[in-house]
């Protein structure tokens, strides 16, 4: 087969055949993937604890394995790269994990007030390696069962944008011609887009406005990224504005309105406000409340979501329960391209994690924990892999499932009587293996997509993922403490300006906050019934939930690519015309995507090596532009539209040439 078609999944053929045998798992495939695991994982564990946000790995993995082993090698498959760039991206998934939840241990050890009041625990480097192991080892396999479902069954639904990507350039790098030219094309503009903000400071990156009068409370804006945008290109037009109704919900009307009650009560002051809402700024509405909303409107998305897939899954594990009983018969009988790990393994592995988790010493997670943690593991487990083939890893909100994790925890643990640091400490144990269970899970899923639009072997994948876990979870550790001795996580005479960590310090709030009986409930379960009305409506609340939650300047340019893709269709007529500009958008995104994330990588190296380097992430207002001033956002906007009416010309251009 010459592409990637998208057909039905009975009528789908992968890119090589289910009955042909080729070099897959390879020694040098599995050296370099785990050096770019381990990579990626130290370079993220230090961008997400300063500014917040982690740099997607897959894409950038499976293009520097094309350019590596086709440099050093005369013969690479295109199901090694894809071993490559599974491994590899393992780390990048481990380290979000990590520094959402772990910094919060040494946040706790830091407060005085916690200190004083009997706060002594400290987390190890082997407790950091064993909760990574384990939490990792459990979205790993609760993932597998799903693969049949959430991949094979759900193609035609679920996009996987970043799988659909990878295998695309992986492709594109194998065929060569019109196919590679359009990838190549996408990853030099997306690359020379991103290079002229962080090398040249020719714009802002995120312009925006906050209304003041007519709209108070309310802001617009946009991430104007490549990677954004190709994004929004390979979801489609239809979940991209589900997301944006959520955003535009959220802070063009409920914003405004907290705004207006404010203007209307002078001075008042609502929990877990601190200041009086009239003087609160959208990005402090956001942060005190409307998060908040989100984080009840996604776990209630989550959760119709699963009821909505628990007939399948229920058949899923029938099937695994089975093959337990029955046996699989041989392997020969099952296409190589639909071969999983033996379900056996995956019922001994989950057993001996809830054993291991049950015993693992100083984190208070005993059977009750042990339990909790599985539970919720399971639970999230499904609704990210599900998110991220709607939305992708990037917009993934991994951060509320965390919360959402976290409170339902505290509020059973109390019911149990563990509280004081106790509980504060099992429940962020808990918290600690649901979020890198989630992280694993929507990395595998990802995963396991490009596999099957590449016909490769998914239980090669699977036990690769392993390998792509080891190695960055042994030096996950070393980087924190490091990172803590060098910066800190909280400011202090020795440490004053510390790595902020925001993430982990929501966690370390949220469950202070439940311990305390100081938790905003009301705009939470608030959040969960407005995801319950979209549901009534008959839209689906996930994208509408995911969209409330996240900024508004991440939905807008992800409406931009779903826009082209709209575009595109409503101009061509032809069904043979518009499945050939289709695959070009696809082709042509996915290299957006890959540019736009390797600069994020090579610049994030800089970073590690040297923090004197402020190319990268310097959000003060003085050094934002250099040579445009204070029209950078209006650059911003003309240089992002011009990127659009580019990329809606270049994929006409050149599947007329085919």
């Amino acid at each position: 087969m010459s592409e990637i078609k998208e057909n039905p999944p009975e009528k789908f053929e992968p890119y090589i055949a289910p009955g042909k045998e080729i070099a897959e798992v390879t020694i040098k495939a599995i050296v370099l993937g785990s050096i770019l695991s381990v990579v990626f994982g130290i370079a993220n564990a230090y961008i997400g604890l300063k500014y917040g946000m982690t740099v997607s790995a897959s894409i950038p993995a499976a293009v520097i394995s094309m350019a590596i082993l086709r440099t050093l090698f005369k013969k690479v498959t295109v199901l090694e790269n894809n071993i490559v760039q599974t491994v590899g991206s393992a780390g990048e998934s481990l380290a979000a994990g990590i520094i959402f939840t772990i910094p919060a241990f040494f946040i706790w050890a830091a407060n005085a007030q916690l200190t004083a009041a009997g706060y002594e625990h400290e987390i190890s480097k082997w407790q950091i390696f064993w909760l990574s192991m384990l939490g990792g080892g459990l979205g790993i396999l609760l993932m597998i069962p799903l693969r049949r479902y959430l991949v094979d069954k759900e193609h035609d639904r679920l996009r996987f944008p970043e799988g659909t990507a990878c295998a695309e350039i992986i492709v594109a790098g194998d065929e060569g011609g019109n196919k590679a030219k359009m990838v190549f094309l996408g990853i030099t503009i997306g690359a020379v887009y991103k290079l002229m903000y962080y090398t040249g400071r020719l714009w802002s990156e995120s312009p925006g406005y906050d209304f003041k009068k007519t709209l108070k409370g309310g802001t617009i804006g946009i991430d104007a990224t490549p990677v954004l945008m190709g994004v929004g290109y390979i979801i489609g037009p239809q979940i991209a504005a589900l997301m944006l109704s959520g955003a535009v919900l959220g802070y063009l009307g409920i914003g405004p309105l907290l705004s207006f009650i404010g203007d209307q009560i002078p001075g008042i002051i609502i929990k877990p406000g601190t200041i009086p809402l009239i003087d609160m700024d959208p990005s402090q509405l956001r942060n005190f409340y409307i998060k908040y909303l989100g984080v009840g409107a996604v776990a209630v998305g989550g959760f119709v979501s699963l009821a909505k897939s628990l007939p399948v899954i229920f058949h899923s594990f029938a099937a695994g329960a089975k093959e337990l009983i029955k046996g699989r018969g041989p392997e020969s009988s099952i296409p190589r391209t639909d071969r999983d790990l033996p379900m056996s393994t995956v019922l001994i592995g989950t057993i001996l994690i809830i054993l291991a988790i049950w015993a693992l010493p100083s984190t208070e997670l005993h059977l009750l924990g042990a339990v909790l943690a599985v539970i919720f593991g399971f639970f999230f487990v499904v609704v990210a892999a599900r998110i991220v083939g709607i939305v992708g890893s990037s917009s993934s909100p991994v951060s509320g499932m965390t919360i959402a994790t976290l409170l339902v925890t505290c509020m059973i643990l109390l019911a149990f009587g563990v509280e004081g640091v106790k509980g504060m400490v099992t429940a962020m144990s808990v918290g600690t293996i649901v979020c890198i269970a989630v992280c694993m899970s929507g990395d595998i899923a990802q995963d396991l997509k490009t596999g099957y639009l590449l016909g490769a072997t998914p239980k090669h994948q699977q036990w690769t993922e392993f390998v792509g876990l080891l190695f960055p979870a042994a030096a996950m550790g070393f980087t924190l403490y490091l990172l803590g001795d060098a910066f800190g996580f909280v400011a202090s005479p020795e440490h004053p300006t510390p790595l902020l960590a925001p993430q982990a310090n929501v966690m370390a709030t949220v469950v202070q906050g439940v311990m305390n009986a100081d938790i905003p409930w009301a705009p939470i379960m608030v959040g969960g019934m407005i995801a319950l009305a979209v549901e009534l409506l008959g839209i689906h609340s996930l994208p509408f939930a995911i969209g409330l939650y996240l900024p508004l300047s991440l939905s807008t340019p992800i409406m931009a690519g779903g826009l082209i893709a709209w575009l595109v269709k409503k101009s061509t007529s032809k069904k043979a015309l518009l499945n050939l500009r289709h695959q070009m958008g696809i082709l042509f995104a996915s290299g957006l995507v890959a540019g736009d994330a390797l600069i994020g990588v090579i610049t994030a190296g800089f970073i590690v090596g040297s923090d004197g380097y402020r190319g990268f992430f310097d959000k003060h207002e003085g050094a934002l532009n250099t040579l445009t001033g204070a029209s950078g956002p209006l650059v911003s906007l003309i240089m992002f539209f011009g990127l659009c009416v580019f990329f809606y010309f270049i994929v006409r251009s050149f599947a007329n040439k085919n």
